[in-house]
């Protein structure tokens, strides 16, 4: 029988907890900080870990656990499970299918959600830019890791951190907390085949585009929306449009694509996605 186990944060208990027998694949789902000494925890019981994205605080942390990782031969998964939603594996077929013919450029622009003018007073942690919950490792590094699984990864990519805001306002006691995270995330690059690519991730929420992703080529477009720029958490739309049509149109996602059992289709809730996800 496989077992699932979520490690407690703190507790003696933790090493003997990962190191039973019955235990078989270990979940790390906590703030980031607390990743690395997790993970490798868990790959030193010799356990399978799925460690949710971002997978370290920074990249040598990140080095840290995959170099100990391919000491173990036992399986491991990072949670980029943007890239296993129905609709991004459909778009993903339909651009190497030729659907907009070649591929001339994309574009992304997102809204974070948090990092706005407002925070939950359970969510200041997102505000710290040392805490690496930030919006260039979250919702612009799942879409990134989304739009390389569709048009391949990038072959150059430049990065742009901007704070306009310094602080924001507690929701529940109207007082101002301060905030070193960036909340402007702007990049640029090129893809496979030559294709430019350019991004916009911004902090809060936008009274107009909250996530729009178009693919535009030499026959066709595709449009993927959502209504946060968290594309492994959000329902996704996706429109296309291709020869003489002016307008993009509603493209309906073959049920081939839903890799998860009939009782947990629920695409429009986020379980959805990560119940998707594969190595």
């Amino acid at each position: 029988m496989f077992s699932w186990a979520r490690i407690v944060r703190s507790g003696s208990e933790r090493p003997a907890l990962v190191a039973c027998d019955e235990v078989d694949l270990v979940v790390v789902a906590v703030k980031v900080p607390h990743h690395r000494e997790l993970v490798r925890t868990a790959l030193s019981a010799g356990k399978s870990v799925l460690c949710e994205w971002p997978l370290g605080n920074g990249l040598a942390e990140a080095e840290d656990m995959a170099r100990l990782a391919r000491g173990r031969a036992v399986p491991t998964v990072v949670g980029l499970q943007a890239r296993s939603h129905p609709a991004l594996a459909c778009a993903r077929h339909l651009v190497a299918d030729g659907y907009v013919g070649e591929v001339l450029s994309t574009t992304v622009v997102g809204s974070g959600g948090a990092r706005g003018a407002t925070v939950g007073p359970g969510d200041h942690h997102v505000l710290d830019a040392a805490n690496g919950t930030t919006l260039l490792t979250v919702p612009f590094g799942h879409a990134l890791d989304g739009l390389a699984s569709v048009l391949g990864e990038p072959e150059e990519l430049r990065i742009h951190l901007v704070s306009r805001r310094t602080s924001v306002v507690d929701a529940e006691s109207g007082q101002p907390v301060p905030m070193t995270a960036a909340d402007q995330v702007v990049a640029s690059g090129r893809l496979p085949g030559g294709a430019v690519a350019t991004f916009h991730h911004r902090g809060g929420t936008s009274r107009g585009t909250n996530f729009r992703w178009e693919i535009n080529g030499t026959e066709g477009d595709l449009v993927l929306t959502a209504p946060i720029g968290h594309p492994q958490l959000s329902p996704l739309t996706l429109e296309g449009g291709r020869g003489t049509s002016t307008v993009p149109a509603p493209m309906t996602v073959p049920e081939s694509y839903v890799r998860v059992p009939r009782g947990l289709h629920c695409p429009e809730e986020p379980p959805f996605r990560v119940h998707s996800l594969r190595q």
